[in-house]
């Protein structure tokens, strides 16, 4: 262990100009407080479900949201929710992942499926564990089974989207600003619509926002120290 993070430390010295070092680190940095703070935002609101503690607040809101429905509204918001849907997330991450092996970069390509499989597998693990009861307030628009703890819709759709997101900026960096915008107004509105429709409680989406945030950081992490690492070895490859 300590001769690996030895490597992993020479690595990041020889790969990152000293310029850029001091405000790589503050990005790692202010993503790993990031992380934190909605690890512990999720175990906050996880307790508080578990006492039941935010089943008025969840109704209240709910009920606020169901005086704003129209046909015209729940049209959009069905179209809305169906980019969060999780053959919709897995036919996106195929897709993305083809033109990454295409274009030669197989540690995004992993790492994608990484992101994709492990976020759909950690929701379906904690909504078991979870268990927790559907919201039943009025006749349902779409057809819902699983649990309700966290949200599905609103964590994997933040992890895919957020990552492919990711993979955008990294390339066409003159454009983060709207690529940032976009993808966190997408990311927002599938959130919003699994609330207007009355198939989750407002906990279950934030809560979803939560863990799906510490599982999007830990993957982009995970990939920045892998590409850091095969940069170094390809450099090696050369000098040798």
């Amino acid at each position: 262990m300590f001769n690996y993070t030895n490597k992993l430390i020479q690595g990041w010295k020889e790969n990152v100009s000293p310029r850029l070092s001091p405000l790589l680190s503050f990005v790692w940095v202010g993503g790993f407080a990031i992380a934190v703070f909605s690890l512990w935002g999720f175990f906050q609101i996880a307790e508080k479900v578990f006492a039941e503690e935010t089943a008025d607040f969840d109704t209240a809101i709910l009920q606020s949201i169901y005086k704003l429905h129209t046909p015209l509204l729940n049209q959009i918001m069905t179209g809305i929710t169906f980019f969060g849907n999780g053959s919709t997330l897995i036919f996106l991450s195929c897709f993305v992942g083809i033109l990454l092996l295409v274009s030669r970069k197989f540690a995004s390509a992993f790492t994608l499926v990484i992101v994709a499989f492990g976020g759909l597998g950690l929701n379906a693990w904690l909504k078991t564990l979870f268990a927790r009861v559907r919201p039943a307030l009025w006749e349902r628009i779409v057809d819902v089974n699983s649990f309700s703890f966290p949200s599905g819709h609103a964590m994997v759709s933040l992890v895919i989207y957020g990552f492919v997101g990711y993979l955008l900026i990294a390339n066409f960096r003159p454009w983060r600003g709207l690529i940032l915008f976009f993808t966190t107004l997408l990311i927002l509105a599938i959130g919003f619509s699994r609330v207007y429709l009355g198939v989750h409680w407002l906990t279950d989406v934030i809560a979803g926002y939560a863990a799906g945030l510490v599982w999007l950081i830990s993957c982009i992490f995970s990939l920045e120290i892998l590409q850091s690492l095969l940069r170094r070895k390809n450099q090696q490859a050369v000098n040798d």
